[in-house]
């Protein structure tokens, strides 16, 4: 279930997921072992499987949607029910692999990963491997981590090592169908840290990935099988939210521990270098104003790989009434204006009204706009986290505003631009723009790095449900203390 929820946005509904992905039973075998929308592991596992020699799937269900709120219960149960069910029809079975986000939850159930696990366990018996990779946002709570034999969150933010953490999944099954018994620990630290910080190239987070990956090389007397640290999702707003160290050693529970305190302790000591670098929307302007090089501007507040509705016109406006030339927009999610824009033809000049009926934080823009180009937004990805993926924009479009020039790329289905050819299907030549404006907090880094280095990429800060100022949000149920939302908090790793 690939659905990172963020509790402060609409509820996600089943047609978010059958916009996306929602297979069942073979055809998900079928999918897996070519170019789908399914999500990259089950691709990673397939591969990493039919190379170690004969074996024989036994697929229960992928659904997938983009984030959101939580999951409207009747999804969650629907889900649940027919994972069990096809899981019982199935056994016995040798192992069970699941390819979870790990940051979902459902109207009424905060832990739907370890309800998940626990259900699983109990079909399978104690003795049956039972292995997951998790999406590097994930929440962890104890439930999840009792019922697994292993846990690989992804180790790359932007995320495009989704196969690799499969196909590690799947040597680790291997391993263990030889006589390894593998042993896991788990430390939570009350540190929720903005996500523009938690990139793994360079800066606090990536020092603490290089750490974890120090303490699983390979030797003849290294026990550790797999050190992860997952940086959490804190908009879910639950009480298994923070960063989490998780070591699992090759039956030795004691080098597991010693791994876990270690890469804990040094991360606390170094959460105060996770310090969001980000612009107002006053500053952004000013920087494109006077740029000699194009500029990317990241509006992170709406990031819709985050639950944000992709839709804020903070920025928006701020560039077409300073007139700034040569500028991109993506994508901007409006169903309504995709829709009345369907009805013209291209070339029509006509009056765009963004967010007709305006909702928290997307309020309403008007400009006079040309018609350039009209599509289904059928396409598949090129690089980073979306290679050799399929997506659908639904009905969409590329606008020109008549005063800026600014062109604006209009989706119906809500989705993040962190892949170039959400433009390039639209005719738009990536090399050649003045200033790119992406909604998306740092995935897009893996998809336009070849346009853009990090010296010319601005991460924007305004009004959103994403924003990396975290202080704003009126969280309920995170643990507190935490940091940074708490800088007194004290903290020791357990003994």
């Amino acid at each position: 279930m690939h659905l990172e929820c963020n509790a402060f946005a609409p509820i996600s509904q089943k047609a978010d997921f059958l916009n996306q992905c929602w297979e069942e039973g073979e055809s998900i075998t079928e999918k897996a072992r070519r170019v789908s929308n399914l999500p990259s592991e089950l691709s990673g596992f397939y591969q990493r499987m039919d190379e170690r020699g004969p074996w024989l799937p036994a697929p229960l269900i992928v659904v997938a949607a983009p984030p959101g709120g939580p999951a409207a219960t009747d999804v969650w149960q629907s889900f649940l029910d027919t994972a069990i069910e096809r899981l019982r029809a199935a056994l016995p079975v040798d192992a069970v692999y699941v390819a979870n986000h790990g940051a979902s939850s459902a109207v009424g159930e905060d832990d739907t990963e370890g309800v998940l696990m626990a259900r699983l366990r109990e079909l399978v018996g104690p003795d049956v491997p039972l292995i997951a990779t998790h999406d590097l946002h994930c929440n962890v709570s104890d439930a999840t981590i009792a019922a697994l034999d292993v846990l690989i969150p992804y180790r790359t933010n932007p995320h495009v090592d989704q196969r690799a953490r499969a196909a590690e999944a799947a040597d680790i099954l291997h391993e263990m169908w030889s006589g390894m018994k593998p042993t896991m620990v788990s430390i939570r630290l009350p540190l929720t840290p903005p996500s523009v910080t938690l990139l793994t190239a360079s800066g606090p987070y990536a020092d603490t990935i290089a750490h974890a990956r120090r303490l699983m090389q390979p030797s003849a007397d290294n026990p550790i099988v797999n050190a992860s640290v997952t940086a959490g999702f804190v908009f879910a707003d639950l009480p298994k939210c923070g960063m989490t160290v998780i070591v699992t050693a090759r039956n030795d529970v004691k080098a597991a521990t010693r791994a876990a305190r270690e890469i804990a302790d040094a991360l606390w000591q170094d959460r105060t270098r996770f310090v969001a670098d980000t612009r107002d929307v006053g500053t952004a302007v000013a920087c494109a104003r006077s740029a000699k090089a194009p500029l990317l501007f990241a509006d992170v507040a709406d990031n819709p790989g985050g639950g944000g509705r992709g839709n804020t016109t903070w920025l928006l406006e701020a560039f077409d009434q300073a007139r700034i030339p040569n500028v991109v927009l993506g994508v901007f999610f409006d169903p309504a204006l995709a829709a009345h824009i369907h009805t013209l033809e291209v070339g029509t000049a006509f009056d765009a009204v963004f967010n007709a009926e305006p909702t928290t934080y997307s309020r309403q823009y008007r400009a006079r706009a040309r018609v350039c180009v009209l599509s289904d937004g059928e396409g598949t990805g090129r690089r980073g986290m979306m290679e050799g993926r399929k997506f659908t924009l639904g009905k969409s479009a590329l606008i020109e505003l008549v005063d800026s020039g600014m062109r604006i790329v209009v989706v119906s289905l809500r989705r993040q631009l962190a892949e170039p050819r959400m433009l390039e299907m639209f005719g738009i030549d990536i090399a050649t723009i003045g200033c790119l404006i992406v909604k998306s907090r740092g995935h897009y880094r893996a998809g336009f790095d070849e346009f853009f280095t990090d010296d010319r990429i601005i991460d924007v800060d305004s009004p959103g449900l994403t924003t990396p100022n975290i202080s704003q949000i009126d969280f309920k149920h995170l643990p507190r203390p935490v940091w940074p939302l708490d800088p007194d908090v004290v903290w020791t790793p357990p003994h």
